[in-house]
């Protein structure tokens, strides 16, 4: 029987299919981080010491205060990635936590939605057993994916893919490895910059509606637009989440404010949930 607890091991697959991309994310995220300033809670108190993460990587010295250590954390080797992510921000939030928001929350819904699609398309019996479990009409994926309660453990799975990882690696290495990816980003949106967009094809009256809510989905992502082929998950989760069936993107996505290559990313994705 296909049942939440086998879709929970899907999820968990398609995950370490992606382990690479989610690297490669978490090293180019990195990217100057070294060049913030470090600060840390005296009783309560958060005191800026002068110095930046990376001056103080470099001398083996800690980066995470004794009052803001996170316990999922662990004992970190001073100076490592790890330590990086139990450090205190300006705010006085934890870096982890902004990791956890635009790192891992977003990669953790989108590879649910993509384990989502696989199974809907290559089970479609079970598929629909499975709908009946957690008891959603199977229109909106986002849904189904909350309802199932697979993406906060999977969240919590791919953390613990990335320390193992990246944990103990100093982090100068850690923003060595994710600068090219953060270079190529940085090209693209000098790139997008410079050119003035194409006219957008004339809309399909057919998929109006749908080029509507795309339009939607878009705005409410908070994207840069063009839409650069890096920020394709993050397109696809919010395509989904305003409804949109993955069927109709194929003529929906000529009509939206996309660089070159995001739509062919935004499909790739798809195809590789199926």
């Amino acid at each position: 029987m296909f049942d939440v607890d086998w879709m929970g091991r899907l999820t968990r697959e398609v995950l370490r299919e992606r382990l690479p991309a989610l690297i490669a994310e978490a090293c180019a995220w990195s990217v100057g981080l070294s060049d913030r300033p470090h600060a840390e809670r005296r009783r309560g108190r958060l005191v800026d010491t002068g110095s930046t993460l990376g001056d103080r990587a470099v001398r083996g010295q800690p980066l995470t205060g004794e009052e803001d250590a996170r316990l999922d954390l662990g004992d970190a080797r001073p100076g490592s990635f790890r330590d990086a992510l139990g450090a205190v921000d300006a705010g006085g939030g934890l870096v982890a936590d902004r990791f956890d928001r635009e790192v891992l929350e977003p990669f953790a819904l989108a590879t649910c939605l993509l384990a989502a699609e696989r199974a809907r398309t290559a089970h479609a019996g079970a598929w629909a057993e499975l709908l009946d479990d957690v008891g959603a009409d199977g229109s909106d994926l986002v849904e189904v994916v909350r309802a199932g309660e697979w993406e906060t453990p999977l969240r919590t799975e791919a953390e613990h893919l990335v320390l193992a990882a990246l944990g103990d690696v100093p982090l100068m290495e850690v923003e060595g490895e994710g600068l090219p990816l953060s270079l190529v980003r940085a090209a693209e949106a000098l790139t997008r910059e410079a050119v003035v967009p194409a006219a957008p094809p004339a809309e399909d009256p057919t998929a109006s509606g749908a080029v509507f809510l795309a339009r939607a989905a878009v705005a409410a992502a908070g994207v840069a637009e063009p839409v650069p082929p890096g920020m394709a998950d993050r397109l696809l989760v919010a395509l989904l989440e305003e409804g949109l069936e993955p069927e109709e993107l194929p003529a929906v996505l000529p009509h939206l404010p996309l660089a070159a290559g995001t739509a062919a990313a935004v499909l790739a994705l798809l195809a590789a949930g199926g």
